[in-house]
């Protein structure tokens, strides 16, 4: 059982759109509740806008927009999912986000092949935790600021 426990990785799971994602926390900095978003003129349409996390200026990509999902208004049980990997650091904004699980390694398979494709791309496995499927964010192909065009650097030159 010691084994297991070590093979299984910590993971943060948040809640978009009635299905359930999970990141690993070794990306995650820190979860917040979203106070304000300040719109950056000419961002790419999944990108909220800035915010102020902990004294740090950091972009904030609506991961609804990202998707594909249809945008909801903030409330108190959307967040902030603050995350760095790759030199960046970035903000998700997701519907609700409260619940830290450890999955083993084992649990995370291939996405099937029916959503590889545009759909499957953000996806680095499905994790079956009792009878719950969680969905693994690739966080690479879900952050890839080449793709958005995204500079975290850039919203801090403004003063």
């Amino acid at each position: 059982m010691t084994n297991m426990q070590n093979e299984a990785e910590p993971f943060i799971l948040f809640e978009l759109a009635g299905t359930t994602y999970g990141v690993r926390s070794r990306f995650v900095q820190q979860v917040e509740m979203i106070e304000h978003v300040t719109p950056v003129p000419n961002a790419p349409p999944a990108v909220e806008g800035v915010v102020l996390a902990r004294g740090q200026v950091i972009p904030a990509l609506n991961l609804r927009a990202r998707f594909g999902f249809e945008r909801i208004a903030f409330d108190l049980r959307s967040r902030l999912v603050v995350v760095s990997t790759g030199g960046r650091t970035l903000g998700l904004v997701v519907d609700s986000a409260r619940e830290f699980l450890r999955i083993p390694e084992a649990a995370v398979e291939p996405p099937p092949e029916a959503i590889t494709g545009l759909s499957g791309k953000y996806l680095e496995g499905v994790a079956t935790i009792k009878g719950r499927i969680i969905l693994v964010l690739d966080l690479d192909e879900v952050i890839d600021l080449g793709e958005l065009q995204l500079n975290a650097e850039a919203p801090a030159a403004s003063a």
